[in-house]
Order: structure tokens, then C-alpha cells, then sequence
């Protein structure tokens, strides 16, 4: 008999409740070795709880008390992030990739619980998974309605607050730069699976709130048309779409390799994909904005994507700025 790897297993199961049209909730971590498959009817005694875009398990009370939310964080060292990046930039000017993804963990200090955190967050994919990690991500990976395939790659961001932001950030040419690779690349894999593929908004402009204030990002939409038994194979489709490319990088494989070499950090389900298969239609985010319960306290992990032309400075500022409580400022809360 075959030996089955977790994955194997987990793909094996997407397989066969696609073709069942049985709903279930799919959640994979970054490097693809904790894949997790559960079909609706277990999701509460998994102790999961998701909202992605307005849909999920958990309901949208939120229990008030006294206590003002504090927020603190203590982003990772500039030396070891400068070594980090250098390599990553070595690596490019040798060919071996032409963007790589480069994140770092940064401990954080609240008085808010990850229950808190995952209740009270404004985000369009909203997850808690046990007592390990909390995500509050603005990033939609697939989205599939009908045999309509669409990906949203979000590359780009900046503080709202800054003079002529939205102009700053579409004008950046290594920002455009960075985001055109995405584009190119996310095409590339939806072409491995869909019959026609084509970009159907380019560079777009979407604001995230934060307790610290708003940030803009830019996004860009790619679609494509499956054929129409694609439920049957679902676990094989969507594998041959994994890791997101927002969050590794081009090319895929020798990409992951530069990570792997240049983070000194688990990244664990950080930067992996959740998702729900409603027995029609699927949906799915990408785990960034990601908090986690470790034996020593809460990090925060982050990143932001890395070009010949990145500036080190900017982007451990970027990395630092991503690192927020998803609340919008200004409107007070409670807990």
C-alpha cells in the first residue's frame, strides 16, 4: 500500500467532498506539511471559528467590559532583518528569483485575548483556530462563483496619512515593478487550471483601518473560467495554486528556497490559505495580518515583498506597519 502523506490525505478529502457537494472548511500552512480538511458538521468541536466575508460560524456579539484595549509591539532587530535582506537582494541580482516575499516575527504585547482579537477586528477573513493564532486578513487568495475562477494578489502598501499617498504608492515604480511580477505570476497559475484566464482590474486601491490609523493597499483581480466538474477534483486544482504567490514569490520554487534559507523563523500557517467549500461555490483567504500564541508570549508575523530595487530602510518600515490591532482608530472599544 501506498504511504499517504497529511497532504495526500488532505487533498484526497477535498477530492472527495467536492464531488459530494459537502461542505467543509480547508485550512494550509506555508510549507504545506499541516494541511487541515473538516467537514462542516465538525468545524465548533474543532474549535475553529471563521468569518470570511461575512459568512462563517461564529456569531457577531461582542462581550463589553471596562477595559480600554493596549497595544505594544517590539519589532524584530534591524541587523537581523538588514542580513536577511541583503541575501534576499543577493539572490535576485543573481537570478535566482526576480521577487521574494521576506517576513520576520515581531513580539507584541495586549490585553486583548485572541478571542478578543478575532470578535472585535474589522477584516474580511476573520480566523481563530484554537488557542494558536488569530488571523485578520484584508487578502482574498481564490474566490470561485459558478466555473468563474478570480484571484486578488495584494501588493503595495503605504499610511494613508502621508502626503498624496495613492498617487505615492501607483507612481512607485518599484512598487509597480513588485506588483506586475504578482500579476504575471498568479496568471500563470490559474492558467494551470482554468480553460481562459485574463486580468480583470489591474492596480486598485483599497484602505485598511487600523488603531493607528488607515493604510492603502493595491490589489488586482485575475480571472478565469474552470471546467464545470471542476468540484470532483478540487483538492487537485487548488494544490497546483499553493503557496500563494502574493506571499513567496518568482519563480515559485527557487523562491522558496531563498525563504527558507534567508527567515530565521517558522513561518507555520502564517502566509498559508483558509477557506470554506460551500457545496457550490468556494472561498478563500490568505493568512497575513496574523497573530500567534507562543510559550513566551504573542508575535506578530509580517512582511512585505522584496525587488533588486527595495530600499532596506522602507522595508523594515513597511514590515513594522503591518503590524496593527485591526480596529478602526478613533471609534472607541472596549473589552
Amino acid at each position: 500500500m501506498q504511504f499517504m502523506t497529511l497532504l495526500d490525505q488532505a487533498i484526497a478529502q477535498m477530492n472527495e467532498y467536492g464531488s459530494q457537494r459537502k461542505p467543509f472548511f480547508f485550512l494550509f500552512d506555508f510549507l504545506l506539511e499541516k494541511p487541515l480538511v473538516v467537514p462542516a458538521e465538525q468545524i465548533n468541536e474543532s474549535k475553529i471559528l471563521f468569518i470570511f466575508n461575512g459568512r462563517g460560524n461564529a456569531g457577531s456579539s461582542v462581550s463589553v467590559s471596562s477595559r480600554e484595549i493596549t497595544f505594544s509591539r517590539s519589532p524584530a532587530g534591524f541587523e537581523q532583518y538588514a542580513a536577511a535582506f541583503r541575501y534576499v537582494v543577493g539572490q535576485i541580482r543573481l537570478g535566482n528569483s526576480f521577487l521574494v516575499n521576506l517576513s520576520a516575527p515581531t513580539p507584541i504585547e495586549t490585553n486583548a485575548t485572541l478571542d478578543d482579537i478575532f470578535r472585535l477586528s474589522n477584516a474580511r477573513y476573520k480566523l481563530r483556530f484554537r488557542d494558536e493564532f488569530v488571523c485578520f486578513s484584508p487578502e482574498i487568495f481564490v474566490q470561485i462563483q459558478g466555473n468563474r475562477i478570480a484571484s486578488f494578489p495584494m501588493k503595495g502598501t503605504i499610511d494613508a496619512s502621508l502626503p498624496d499617498a495613492a498617487t505615492r504608492i501607483l507612481a512607485d515604480p518599484k512598487e509597480a515593478a513588485e506588483h506586475a511580477t504578482i500579476v504575471d505570476l498568479i496568471r500563470n497559475d490559474i492558467s494551470q487550471i482554468a480553460d481562459k484566464v485574463w486580468v480583470e482590474r489591474y492596480r486598485y486601491l483599497e484602505e485598511v483601518k487600523t488603531q493607528r490609523g488607515s493604510l492603502l493597499q493595491v490589489s488586482s483581480e485575475i480571472a478565469g473560467l474552470l471546467p464545470d466538474n471542476w468540484p470532483d477534483q478540487l483538492g487537485d486544482l487548488f494544490l497546483k495554486l499553493l503557496p500563494a504567490g502574493s506571499i513567496s514569490g518568482a519563480p515559485k520554487p527557487k523562491t522558496l528556497d531563498i525563504i527558507r534559507t534567508a527567515e530565521w523563523y517558522d513561518r507555520g500557517y502564517y502566509t498559508g490559505v483558509a477557506g470554506y467549500f460551500d457545496g457550490c461555490n468556494l472561498d478563500s483567504g490568505v493568512l497575513i495580518r496574523f497573530i500567534e500564541q507562543q510559550h513566551n508570549g504573542l508575535v506578530f508575523k509580517s512582511g512585505g515583498g522584496i525587488t533588486a530595487q527595495s530600499d532596506l530602510h522602507a522595508e523594515y518600515q513597511e514590515l513594522i506597519d503591518k503590524v496593527y490591532l485591526p480596529i478602526p482608530q478613533r471609534e472607541p472599544v472596549t473589552l
